[in-house]
């Protein structure tokens, strides 16, 4: 059965006040069409989890020159400044947080756990308001895991059941993030058919995935 839908009804799924997460590294992997339509719809009082913020022009960055976000969770925005300003001036909260945190804190949403421990950011103000537990007389940060209610990610190729495939370094977050969100959307450079994409190539398998935008064909 085809998971494929519109690009309309696709972002139609995104709702004022949601949680998402975009895949995407500087905008490298990001889903660009989808963006694009949602800035178009024009959600509000969003909450993003990203790897950054890209750039003013490119990825998510065009959502937060929209200022479609009212939190942002995020490794850094040194490259959209944008999201600086937004910051400096209260418009918008930003949660900076260690990219390795991160990740694992989506991976730890995904697959049902209840948290990771690190010692990243201990005795710095990313320790501030979180539990610390100690482990054979080390110090460890308790972070919790994060999952969003719209995961938004890419694929350089998709079958029609869902099964993604990548390209290098365009993979990044997409496929923890697959596992991390209610609802999961791919937009994809190209779509085929079911058994055209070698099993031991399937980087996120159709599981995952609930819809399936063709990039291709916009």
């Amino acid at each position: 059965m085809s998971k494929l839908i519109s690009l309309k009804d696709a972002v139609d799924l995104v709702r004022d006040g949601d949680t998402i997460m975009v895949g995407g590294f500087l905008a490298v992997g990001t889903p660009e069409r989808l963006i694009d339509a949602l800035v178009e719809k024009g959600v509000k009082n969003l909450t993003l989890i990203c790897n950054d913020t890209g750039f003013i022009d490119r990825g998510v960055g065009k959502m937060v020159v929209a200022k479609m976000f009212k939190k942002i969770m995020t490794s850094h925005i040194g490259t959209n400044r944008e999201s600086g300003r937004q910051m400096l001036e209260g418009e918008t909260e930003i949660v900076l947080i260690p990219q390795g945190t991160l990740i694992e804190q989506i991976r730890a949403g995904g697959f049902g756990l209840g948290g990771i421990l690190t010692k990243t950011g201990l005795g710095t103000e990313v320790e501030t308001g979180k539990q610390v537990i100690e482990i054979e007389g080390e110090r460890y940060l308790l972070e919790k895991p994060l999952r969003a209610n719209v995961a938004l990610l890419f694929a350089e190729k998709a079958d029609e059941k869902g099964n993604l495939t990548y390209h290098g370094a365009t993979r990044n977050f997409n496929p923890c993030m697959a596992a991390a969100a209610d609802i999961v959307i791919a937009e994809a450079q190209q779509v085929v058919k079911v058994g055209d994409i070698c099993p031991d190539d399937v980087v996120v398998p159709f599981i995952f995935i609930d819809h399936i935008v063709d990039g291709g064909a916009l």
